[in-house]
């Protein structure tokens, strides 16, 4: 029988639809029940803190991870030898964080104290000694002490290669990120001849994952990772094709629209020769925006009108409507206003037939946009209402919409409003609409410098439940809204 998904997977797959309020009450119902049951301190107390920190953390919130894996750590180190094992986990979870959040003298002196412990309980040569290893060459990196963290990752690639351990695919990415950061002219990635597909993948997943923390080292480590996939696992490899696409992802960050559009180009003739025909789309999709982000608007159109006819050939209603709508606003940003209404409402319409609510609603608040600019008000409130009713608050095309509202509703036709005051208006229903409907009298949300202020008026004393359950609630709100406020900057 397959295994049934724990309460932690369960919470990153709510975490990956976006439901991140969600997902954390579900990790703070276990941790309640853990303390009820076991007691604070509890090893079943502390794998429900440290569960709850990896989620924090991975939804952008440092500081609360933190917080959990130090409370998973508060305890002695246990007696049990399984449960010490444990107990140094949650440590090195807590020197990883901190490093990932960029603290990085406390980061280094809690893994070199993990790492004394790891040697005095498993030995030097054993894998759970390099567990610490390598997070403490990446803190080193991360300082600019180069050399000493060649020699600890080498270290730790040598333990993991001995023992045939899968991790050495972190550690070599690790490596090859020391390797450029180096600027010898030394290969980054040698010897994956050797390695199993499935480590080379991994390989690959970890370059990936790393890339993003510093692009401009991440672009150089790719760079020199695709040919070594292509030649190692083929140029139609999943995992040559997610190195390409983050390639492409990477390069539009540091400014190079032409690799970008290279890159693409690849991924999306491996899709064709695969006969991947959505996949194949999506990309079709993506290449015409980055050519527009390149300056070559005829060469996105010519990609868009390509774009359609891959779409109609499927059949799907919802990519055509996408289709159709990208077009359309590449259409109108182009100065061809009459084909650009023409495709913007056949999106509505393709929408509409098709069963995909925040398409219709995307397609709806696109069109309104257009109408606003067109200074036809009345149609364009209308339409970009209509668009609202079909999405979440805090779905961005929502916030857009909303913003353009007010502008309509000023009588304006262009301008889009008050982009942060919208989202700070979204972040108050997201929070008022999930706390008791007794407990608030209002919640003030404004901008300021950059970050949401917060006026709390209470109606009554919450209890100390209530009161954790509206902190929480607000800092999860705050972290699902940041990007939205940095992005409309």
């Amino acid at each position: 029988m397959p295994k049934s998904p724990s309460p932690l997977d369960i919470a990153h797959g709510l975490l990956g639809e976006g439901r991140l309020v969600d997902a954390e009450q579900l990790l703070v119902k276990e941790l309640q029940e853990a303390e009820r049951r076991h007691g604070r301190g509890s090893p079943q107390w502390a794998s429900a803190q440290c569960d709850l920190g990896n989620l924090l953390f991975s939804s952008g919130q440092p500081d609360r991870a933190v917080e959990c894996f130090r409370n998973a750590c508060s305890g002695p180190p246990p007696g049990d030898p399984e449960a010490y094992k444990d107990h140094l986990t949650y440590r090195l979870n807590l020197g990883m964080v901190l490093m990932l959040a960029g603290w990085l003298d406390e980061a280094e002196a809690e893994l070199r104290r993990n790492l004394e412990e790891r040697q005095a309980f498993y030995g030097q040569d054993h894998p759970g000694y390099a567990y610490a290893l390598e997070p403490l060459a990446d803190v080193l990196l991360r300082r600019g002490d180069i050399g000493q963290a060649r020699r600890l990752t080498e270290e730790t690639v040598g333990i993991f290669w001995r023992h045939g351990h899968e991790r050495i695919a972190t550690a070599l990415a690790l490596r090859a990120e020391i390797i450029v950061a180096a600027a010898s002219g030394e290969p980054a990635f040698t010897g994956l001849e050797q390695l199993p597909d499935g480590v080379v993948e991994q390989v690959a997943f970890a370059v990936i994952n790393r890339a993003g923390q510093n692009p401009a080292t991440g672009k150089a480590v790719l760079t020199s990772l695709v040919p070594a996939l292509e030649g190692r696992l083929g140029p139609d490899h999943q995992a040559t094709l997610n190195a390409l696409s983050q390639l492409a992802n990477i390069s539009h960050d540091v400014g190079d629209e032409t690799g970008r559009v290279r890159a693409i180009e690849k991924v999306l003739a491996s899709y064709d020769r695969q006969g991947r025909a959505e996949d194949a789309l999506m990309a079709a999709l993506g290449l015409a925006m980055a050519q527009d982000d390149a300056g070559d608007a005829a060469g996105a159109l010519r990609t868009y009108e390509q774009a359609w006819a891959r779409a109609d050939r499927i059949g799907r209603h919802e990519l055509r409507a996408q289709v159709l709508r990208n077009w359309g606003l590449a259409l109108s940003a182009a100065g061809h206003t009459a084909e650009a209404e023409r495709r913007l409402r056949d999106a509505v319409a393709e929408a509409g037939r098709g069963h995909d609510d925040e398409m219709l609603g995307r397609s709806r608040i696109a069109l309104g946009l257009f109408l606003q600019h067109q200074e036809r008000l009345a149609e364009a409130r209308q339409m970009v209402e209509a668009g609202l009713s079909t999405l979440d608050v805090a779905h961005p095309d929502a916030i857009t919409g909303r913003s353009h509202l007010g502008a309509i509703a000023e009588g304006r036709s262009c301008g889009c409003g008050d982009v942060p005051g919208t989202i700070a208006a979204a972040f108050r229903e997201f929070v008022m609409s999930r706390l008791p409907g007794d407990l608030l009298e209002d919640l003030e949300v404004t901008v300021k410098d950059g970050d949401f202020a917060l006026q709390v008026r209470l109606r009554r004393k919450p209890s100390e439940a209530e009161m954790e359950h509206m902190n929480r609630l607000i800092e999860s709100a705050h972290a699902e809204f940041r990007s939205r406020l940095t992005s409309a900057r």
